[in-house]
């Protein structure tokens, strides 16, 4: 008989999975490329489990994740871990770590001091190199020495620890969101709407299911198109990568990148770092603009329309109409956003409406008005329609 239960769930950074048997949480999962390779790394390390709707306890913690990592104010503190056969070393690492409030940090010699065990850093990070339980244990906020970001072992290296960091420490700051981080539209009147205006997007909605997009947090403008830049025509794994390292560039990282840190360092740097000549060009040119004042305020670009802001940040070197329309998707959460010039989209908009060719920018445009107002949401299906056909 299966002794531990395990579920998914969706947040912010990805879909992330808990485990949990008789004496609480056993596993927290951080997403994997994907859902079917996050389910299995949890089956791996628990191959008796059952996949089932969580307990009260792990429905709990696992809500309190979700809520921490929207960047809301979230206390994870009183989550029951099943420690058994975690050596005794590392549970007390554990329970440190766990002392850390979101948005501060350690460096591994300062938990090693606080166990009464200095010089025993290496093994500190040894030790949360093998956390099973993160975000509940929050080995990231952990870091080496001299507030550089130190190793990460979940999918994302230390890109995904940099996320975790920011987003925490976005807590109580500006943010590119209003409010905690939700949509600024209702999801259910978009899809009641598209539903209504569309039988085939329609058929796509009931075959992807509910609407789970989520905002990401940023600090200001510049940390937005900063990271934008250095994703641009890469897979999100080896941008990941390079964000990380140049972020790690600098003390503090995880309160994002800030134009004099672009406008101090050697183009050598940033460079060994991954960086192409034309995406440092870019970044030159975005650290002079916002150190210059051209770039618009977080409360500036919440009162401008759309069609204003891609004007204005277009002036930007290397920053196009698509890597504006998607910070008004993912960052800002303007609910009537199509860019009809991403191959996401124009593949997924083949796949729902069975064309054997990818339609035209003018065609889809023409398609998309029928979705208006809500032309985010019916962007963010026809995404999904591209992975439905993956295996």
């Amino acid at each position: 008989m299966s002794t531990h239960g395990f579920t998914l769930f969706d947040t912010p950074v990805g879909t992330c999975g808990i485990a949990w048997g008789a004496r609480g949480v056993v596993a927290v999962q951080l997403p994997e490329a994907r859902e079917i390779e996050t389910r299995a790394r949890l089956l791996q390390r628990f191959p008796d489990a059952r996949e089932m709707p969580p307990t009260r306890e792990a429905e709990i913690a696992l809500n309190t994740i979700v809520a921490l990592l929207r960047g809301e104010a979230s206390d994870l503190s009183s989550v029951a871990l099943d420690m058994q056969g975690v050596p005794p070393f590392h549970r007390r690492v554990y329970e440190i770590a766990r002392s850390i409030p979101p948005g501060a940090t350690l460096s591994y010699g300062e938990l090693a001091g606080r166990l009464g065990a200095p010089g025993s850093a290496r093994a500190v990070g040894q030790a949360l190199g093998r956390n099973p339980f993160a975000i509940v244990v929050p080995c990231h906020r952990v870091l080496a020495a001299g507030g550089k970001l130190g190793g990460f072992s979940a999918k994302g290296g230390v890109a995904t620890k940099l996320r975790l960091l920011s987003i925490e420490r976005a807590n109580g700051s500006p943010k590119l969101l209003d409010g905690d981080g939700t949509l600024g539209f209702d999801p259910v009147a978009a899809i009641e709407h598209l539903q209504r205006s569309d039988p085939v997007l329609a058929r796509l909605i009931d075959a992807v299911g509910p609407f789970r997009m989520r905002l990401k947090i940023a600090p200001s403008i510049f940390a937005a198109l900063a990271e934008a830049i250095v994703y641009q025509q890469l897979t999100a794994r080896a941008a990941g990568t390079i964000f990380g390292r140049v972020c790690a560039l600098f003390p503090q990282p995880q309160e994002g990148l800030k134009p004099e840190h672009i406008l101090r360092i050697s183009d050598e740097k940033l460079r060994a770092a991954g960086l192409s000549r034309p995406k440092l060009l870019s970044l030159r040119d975005l650290a002079r603009r916002a150190a210059g004042g051209d770039l618009p305020s977080i409360a500036e670009v919440q009162r401008l329309e759309d069609e204003a802001i891609v004007e204005r940040l277009t002036q930007v070197r290397g920053i196009g109409r698509w890597t504006v329309e998607m910070l008004l998707i993912f960052r800002l959460g303007r609910p009537d956003v199509l860019p009809v010039d991403d191959y996401g989209i124009r593949k997924g908009f083949a796949v729902a409406f069975k064309k054997r060719e990818l339609p035209r920018r003018d065609q889809l445009q023409k398609h998309g008005t029928r979705w208006k107002p809500y032309r985010t949401v019916a962007s963010w299906y026809l995404w999904r329609a591209v992975e439905l056909t993956k295996p």
